[in-house]
């Protein structure tokens, strides 16, 4: 069908390990709460190893959510996260203005 399924804020609510095992999940977003303290804080640092360890074996795409220092990026760019997210790249857009973006083939830069 061409769908994919991903786990957000994996870590913290519902996003149960054993969801991993239930569904086919191709996707694990890294909730907000692990990132914001990296590199800083020993803690964050090791879940979120964690987490982009166990996807990587299980294969599966790892995203970081709420990136708003440089420090972050370079932090979990280097664990292997594969796709990186948050205010530092952009804030929050409009549909309208995603799709604007899109047509004009807008590309987001570092400040």
């Amino acid at each position: 069908m061409g769908m994919a399924l991903a786990m957000d804020d994996f870590g913290t609510g519902y996003s149960s390990l054993a969801n991993l095992k239930r569904f086919p999940i191709t996707t694990l977003k890294i909730d907000r709460a692990f990132v914001i303290g990296v590199p800083g804080d020993e803690n964050d640092c090791a879940i979120a190893r964690a987490i982009v360890t166990m996807g990587q074996q299980l294969r599966q795409e790892i995203v970081a959510e709420g990136i708003e220092t440089v420090e972050q990026m370079n932090f979990l760019r280097n664990l292997g996260c594969d796709q990186l997210q948050g205010f530092l790249f952009s804030p929050g857009v409009s549909a309208d203005e995603f799709e604007r973006m899109v047509r004009e083939g807008v590309r987001l830069k570092l400040e």
